[in-house]
């Protein structure tokens, strides 16, 4: 079992991280004011799926894997690249009017899965977000204080919790801004211009990092 100190400080961390704007957050708002709060969840599941599979990936030694092969590395940075790239283009394209009603946006159920798809992808083809949990898992593993498995797990089903419940808040907030975009077009195009040109510059930073 990990320790309440270790694992408030845990928490905090994750606050931090969470709390920093990256091509996560960008994505589960950008979908939540253009195609409702239910594919902002739809998002935020596949974000979730992502992030336990780098927690388990962590644990098996992949990232370490993806440390001592550079060009492994590289090839999954620039996949990432490029398909956060193709994310802005398809939001900057999108038409201005493209804001459903609720209604609309739950009756659609091939969005919802898309969403899904789209926030998977974009956290597994980030090598950053593996990385982060095979440098930040272990630093709260404490051999003497049980098995190291059950640490893992349970330091997982924290980052998970915390990933989901500021998925849930981008999700709502974005949604509830939504409501008031759709009587007002430029809001709408501010919004298409700020989400795509913050995924190109996210696309970038992952590119040359």
């Amino acid at each position: 079992m990990i320790s309440t100190h270790l694992l408030i400080v845990f928490i905090a961390a994750l606050v931090v991280v969470y709390a920093v704007p990256g091509p996560d957050m960008a994505l589960v708002m950008q979908t939540s004011i253009g195609r409702g709060v239910r594919s902002g969840f739809a998002a935020a599941g596949g974000l979730a799926v992502a992030r336990a599979t780098h927690v388990t990936l962590s644990a098996c030694g992949v990232a370490a894997l993806l440390r001592s092969a550079p060009w492994l590395y590289d090839v999954v940075r620039y996949g990432g690249a490029v398909y956060l790239a193709w994310i802005a283009v398809q939001i900057f394209r999108s038409p201005v009017f493209a804001l459903p009603s609720a209604g609309a946006a739950a009756a659609e159920p091939s969005p919802l899965r898309a969403a899904f798809i789209k926030g998977l992808l974009t956290n597994l083809l980030n090598p950053k977000a593996l990385l982060f949990c095979s440098v930040l898992l272990p630093q709260f593993v404490r051999p003497q204080e049980g098995a190291v498995v059950m640490q893992v797990v349970e330091l997982g089903v924290v980052l998970l919790i915390a990933g989901a419940c500021f998925d849930a808040v981008y999700a709502i907030g974005a949604a509830r801004i939504a409501n008031w975009m759709r009587t007002h077009p430029l809001a709408q195009t501010v919004q298409r211009w700020t989400f795509s040109a913050a995924l190109i510059g996210f696309a970038l930073r992952l590119s040359f990092d």
